[in-house]
């Protein structure tokens, strides 16, 4: 299979980027994954853009197996998600719960069209029309302006603020009885018969809250706006490498009081003992793949800054075993730790016990495997997911419950969370 690939000079890279999202938008499959110019040390691109199909993956019987078979047959680009149910073949579960957005578990497309940015350099590589027919087509869309107007959403909640705070404490009982340590409890904010312009909501979203690991997600009528600062998984030749988050605190914007909360995360007990935890539970997963000796902490307990909220960030690496392949590493390491806790399978009977509805694609994965079988892929978390056929809107928030957790406090933090979605959906009308 050929590609075609050329390379071309934007001067103005913010114009460009809302053209490519115009443009990409109207194909019923695409990926846009953006970093918003943080430039962390394990990044290769600024944006990376997949369009079209010429093939496809979706859930099957056995799906880490044909995932893979399906990975050795395409040796091309592919992209796409790994649902959070992905859970119940890799640790024989199951799922009861309502799913309202309905996404596949597992999906995987490879593109007609890849287009990346790296400085002003946009390169195109395309197996249909010349890459220079579509940098012209590109450069000459109209980014449409949307004036707010329309009905406002009306958003719900599947917990009271008490019926929360009440499951947390029975968590908590959890814990305390030995069932497990740590687990990340979510709940699902949603709107029904909500119609909107997803990627306006992706636009207004990253003004309000860009981060380094954001995506805009089209799959038919399914939509996944997400503001992601965090890293599931990336692999380069044969060195791995997961950035658990976990640690959370607001930001101020006093410059003296921001600076005492950012020393308030680094110094919390709570919050160090959280992180360390799922540290080591990422640690475990990536010995199960790597050389024996080679998983090593190289950062614990970082504190990144982002627009909305100071984060705790550490980083696990490791060399991979010789023909360690991509479904083999999935299924060593997902679920994230951060978006589980400890011990794994424990943790998910219990979110599939307290919480209300399927986690979907929340709490899974976005991301793009190179034709060199390289990969890289989020969290998705501080997401809005929307199905336009049924017109159902929702976003999922959560924490990492542990015995000394104060649930009044953990429901702050997820709204906290929840802060950005919710200002864009106020003021975001088709």
């Amino acid at each position: 299979m050929q590609r075609n690939t050329a390379s071309f000079t934007v001067t103005d890279k913010q114009i460009f980027k809302q053209q490519i999202l115009t443009w990409c938008s109207h194909f019923d499959i695409c990926c846009f994954l953006d970093n918003n110019q943080y430039q962390g040390s394990y990044h290769s691109y600024e944006w990376l853009l997949a369009v079209d199909t010429l093939s496809i993956f979706s859930e099957k019987e056995n799906i880490l197996e044909s995932m893979q078979q399906y990975c050795n047959n395409h040796h091309d680009w592919l992209f796409g998600h790994l649902g959070y149910d992905l859970k119940n073949e890799i640790e024989s579960l199951t799922s009861g719960h309502n799913d309202f957005i309905k996404y596949p578990a597992v999906f995987l497309f490879q593109p007609v069209t890849v287009i990346s940015l790296k400085d002003n350099c946009v390169t195109i590589s395309t197996t249909l029309n010349s890459p220079l027919h579509i940098f012209t087509e590109v450069t000459n869309v109209e980014v449409p302006k949307h004036p707010p107007q329309g009905e406002a959403i009306i958003i719900n909640s599947r917990f009271s603020r008490q019926k929360y705070i009440d499951t947390v404490e029975k968590l908590r009982e959890h814990i305390l009885r030995g069932d497990c340590y740590e687990i990340n409890f979510c709940m699902e904010f949603f709107a029904e018969n909500v119609s909107l312009s997803p990627l306006f909501i992706y636009r207004q979203l990253m003004l309000l809250s860009p981060n380094p690991f954001s995506c805009f997600y089209k799959l038919n009528d399914k939509y996944l706006v997400c503001a992601s600062p965090e890293r599931y998984v990336r692999k380069s030749g044969s060195a791995i490498v997961s950035q658990p988050v976990k640690g959370t605190i607001r930001r101020n914007t006093l410059a003296d009081e921001d600076l005492l909360n950012r020393r308030q995360l680094q110094q919390s007990e709570k919050e160090r003992s959280e992180n360390v935890m799922v540290v080591d539970l990422v640690r475990n997963d990536l010995s199960k793949i790597c050389k024996q000796g080679s998983v090593k902490v190289d950062e614990l307990f970082g504190i990144y800054s982002f627009p909305q909220l100071h984060q705790m960030i550490s980083t696990v690496s490791g060399e991979l075993k010789e023909d360690t392949d991509f479904a083999a590493i999935i299924k060593a390491t997902f679920p994230m730790g951060s978006m589980t806790g400890a011990p794994k399978k424990r943790v998910m009977e219990l979110v599939e016990q307290y919480e209300k509805t399927k986690r979907g694609i929340f709490s899974g994965s976005v991301g793009y495997i190179t034709p060199d079988a390289d990969f890289d892929f989020n969290v998705v978390i501080r997401s809005i997911m929307y199905n336009e056929c049924d017109k159902y809107l929702s976003y999922q928030v959560g924490s990492g419950i542990t015995f000394n957790s104060n649930p009044s406090e953990e429901y702050n933090e997820c709204l906290l969370k929840a802060k950005a979605i919710e200002e864009v959906l106020k003021n975001s009308k088709k």
